[in-house]
């Protein structure tokens, strides 16, 4: 079983920068896929980025090039590095990861971009 925790998230005014992390209870050597989705209220979840292994990383439309998702292996922590933030990048976003057909999440960090 593996714990998929996040922190960093909070308030920022738009047009700026934050990091969220996420740090896996045990190693993420070998992961499948490792990454970030995000829910807004009254919205179904989406991906935000994924890293898959041996592919670049994806990422939705609408974050790209203001986004970039980057892992630690050493630390078993993947990072989401979010800038040029925009209002409707506002919500939970939760880290997930894959080991073949296994997939876990962690519980989330909210995420608000407000003036």
């Amino acid at each position: 079983q593996v714990q998929l925790v996040e922190s960093g998230g909070g308030l920022v005014q738009p047009g700026g920068s934050l990091r969220v992390s996420c740090a896996a209870s045990g190693s993420i050597f070998g992961v499948s896929a490792m990454g970030w989705y995000r829910q807004a209220p009254g919205k179904e979840r989406e991906l935000v980025a994924l890293m898959s292994s041996g592919r670049d990383t994806n990422y939705a439309d609408s974050v790209k090039g203001r986004f970039t998702g980057f892992r630690d292996t050493a630390k078993n922590t993947i990072y989401l590095q979010m800038n040029s933030l925009k209002p409707e990048d506002t919500a939970v976003y939760y880290c997930y990861a894959r080991w073949g057909s296994i997939k876990y999440w962690g519980q989330g960090t909210q995420v608000t971009v407000s003036s």
